[in-house]
């Protein structure tokens, strides 16, 4: 499931658009805007991409630390679990205060 950054909705991994208040979730999801926020922010060095216990293969198999230009996009294509990617970013910071 996606969650709209805007009004805070659900929808399916599949959707591009948000049900109640027609977003693009492809820039507008709470998953999109955490990538672009840790993407832009200097303190950032990497993403770590983070999968539930019980992740789909194909979630499973893309967890890791990636470069920030090349973290993956979440949700997953294909994802087969029943309540969809639960897949989620966490920066990897160079420095924690200022």
């Amino acid at each position: 499931m996606q969650t709209c950054s805007r009004c805070n909705s659900f929808s399916p991994d599949t959707a591009e658009i948000c049900a109640n208040c027609k977003s693009n979730l492809r820039e507008l999801s709470t998953s999109a805007v955490a990538l672009k926020n840790f993407r832009v922010n200097p303190r950032v060095t990497a993403i770590r991409v983070n999968v539930a216990n019980d992740a789909c293969p194909l979630c499973y198999e893309s967890r890791g630390t990636f470069p920030k230009d090349e973290t993956p996009t979440l949700p997953h294509e294909g994802c087969s679990h029943n309540h969809g990617c639960r897949c989620t970013y966490e920066p990897i910071l160079s420095e924690v205060y200022p």
